[in-house]
């Protein structure tokens, strides 16, 4: 049986975040599958997916959409839902938004890999849009926007053939919000290219993330400036001007880097901080690859890729004291490189690319190439 004419679609190609690691794996494994998206900006992706075709929503014609898509959220559905798949045999979607509604022909399966249900509209919408922030008829206009999110999203969960969800934590968030099943994959982490430095440095603690609000860096900012610890910051996004507001005068903001930056980033640090309740996390692994340990928040994601007290240091409780007493303890810790290392080999690319070749093949009923 041949290979079914296939449409990957993906929320956004804005960057190369976590989530794009993964598409970049489906393309290579879809080398022939054109590729759907809300919105694309040339060159912001690797070279592996900008080879596709990519087709994108009419969103995409918006002057300078670059700037402002995420305050799009309330049309993006209407988006997903316009582009045409009526010419495919399969769809796989890569969803944290709405890629996920994607709407198949009639008979064609949709297979999804959900890194998580959209945060802004369910578990963190308080963080997204805190009511303090907003007069009172903004806050009722946004809570009937959000409350029309989440009918739109729970009712285009039954376009979805099978759910793979990218941690046991997402899967339960997939349970609850959509009353469905998801095996779990869990993302790749490239471990060929993140690799330990043959002379180790540890200069400074590491933050490493798109600067939004569920990120929560401004603990560890909090958290560094109190002890003063050299903090280095690397990445960029909406919240980055309000955190440098907060920012003492040991911390630094790098915006972003490229992938052998942010590998030199790992190597140096003594730390990386993850203060997050995270989907999955694929950071806090890369800097194990690295042979780097990493500081980070007893919930979500972290507690499936870490191992107490012997790659991480695992705080209990969202605040800069909580953290910064992890800290304070971190002093007096040891932890060994090359177990560090193995933990992430744990996670390797080739891992997470045979298990998605057999979920994709089931779905669709053939071998891939």
């Amino acid at each position: 049986m041949s290979v079914p004419r296939t449409a990957l679609v993906h929320d956004w190609l804005t960057g190369m975040r976590g989530g794009e690691k993964v598409l970049e794996l489906l393309c290579e494994l879809l080398p022939g599958a054109d590729l759907f998206t809300l919105i694309h900006v040339p060159g912001s992706v690797s070279a592996a997916i900008e080879r596709h075709p990519i087709r994108a929503s009419r969103l995409q014609r918006l002057p300078g959409v670059r700037r402002y898509y995420r305050w799009l959220l309330p049309w993006m559905p209407a988006a997903i839902e316009a582009l045409d798949f009526s010419a495919y045999d399969l769809v796989v979607s890569s969803s944290h938004c709405v890629a996920k509604g994607a709407r198949p022909r009639r008979g064609a399966p949709h297979l999804c890999y959900c890194h998580t249900p959209m945060r802004y509209v369910w578990d963190l919408a308080e963080l997204y849009f805190p009511p303090h922030r907003f007069a009172p008829p903004l806050r009722r206009l946004i809570g009937w926007q959000l409350e029309r999110l989440r009918r739109w999203d729970r009712r285009s969960a039954a376009r979805v053939t099978d759910f793979v969800a990218n941690s046991a934590f997402v899967a339960e968030r997939i349970r609850r919000h959509y009353g469905r099943a998801a095996d779990v994959i869990h993302p790749p982490v490239d471990t060929d290219f993140f690799t330990p430095a043959s002379s180790p440095r540890a200069d400074y603690f590491l933050v490493v993330a798109a600067l939004v609000p569920y990120k929560r860096v401004e603990l560890a900012l909090e958290a560094c400036a109190a002890r003063r610890l050299p903090l280095v910051v690397a990445g960029d996004g909406p919240e980055r001007r309000r955190l440098e507001g907060r920012a003492g005068p040991q911390a630094r903001f790098t915006g972003r880097v490229s992938d052998s930056e942010l590998r030199e980033l790992y190597r140096g640090c003594r730390a990386l901080i993850f203060p997050a309740i995270e989907d999955f996390g694929i950071v806090p692994l890369e800097a194990n690859a690295c042979g780097k340990p990493v500081i980070a928040l007893a919930q979500g994601g972290a507690l499936e890729s870490q191992l107490a007290d012997q790659t991480a240091l695992l705080f209990r409780e969202a605040s800069a004291a909580a953290l910064g007493d992890a800290l304070d303890s971190f002093e007096a810790m040891g932890f060994n490189p090359q177990v560090i290392r193995q933990n992430a080999l744990r996670f390797a690319r080739p891992r997470c690319r045979a298990q998605l070749q057999a979920r994709i093949e089931a779905v669709a009923g053939a071998a891939l190439p």
